[in-house]
């Protein structure tokens, strides 16, 4: 029998916030993320969290206190509406890195960092949908 299997990513980006708890929240009202689990440490601090967007998911904690607070990581979503996305960033106070545009290779989309800094990339270019040029 071939059964067709829901797809899940293999890939998940790890994150961590200084202010954890309020970074889910930001994240869920924000980019639309859902809470898949959400497991409290102490003092008002998150050991580990899954939020899961479409397919996706991504896994977010608290940061230690001495994470040093570099920041090389960014995320790209892939959304149905980078516009809609695009007015709720910018009404939550997102800081806009790259204005919405169309992209020359296809979809339309826009750059910002969230509350603690962290990169996203929000478009509508879909990559898995190209045909993969030859080697």
């Amino acid at each position: 029998m071939n059964e067709k299997k829901p797809h899940r990513t293999s890939v998940i980006p790890g994150m961590t916030y200084r202010d954890a708890p309020a970074a889910i929240e930001w994240l869920c009202k924000v980019f639309g993320f859902e809470k898949h689990a959400v497991y409290p440490g102490p003092d008002d601090t998150i050991m580990h969290s899954e939020l899961t967007l479409g397919d996706g998911m991504i896994m977010l904690g608290s940061a230690a206190n001495n994470a040093g607070g570099a920041e090389t990581r960014s995320v790209n979503l892939i959304v149905p509406d980078a516009d809609a996305i695009y007015a709720q960033a910018k009404a939550a106070g997102a800081e806009i890195t790259r204005e919405i545009a169309e992209k020359p290779y296809g979809g339309r989309g826009f750059s910002c960092r969230d509350p603690e800094g962290h990169q996203w990339n929000v478009d509508t270019y879909d990559p898995w949908a190209l045909k993969r040029l030859p080697a």
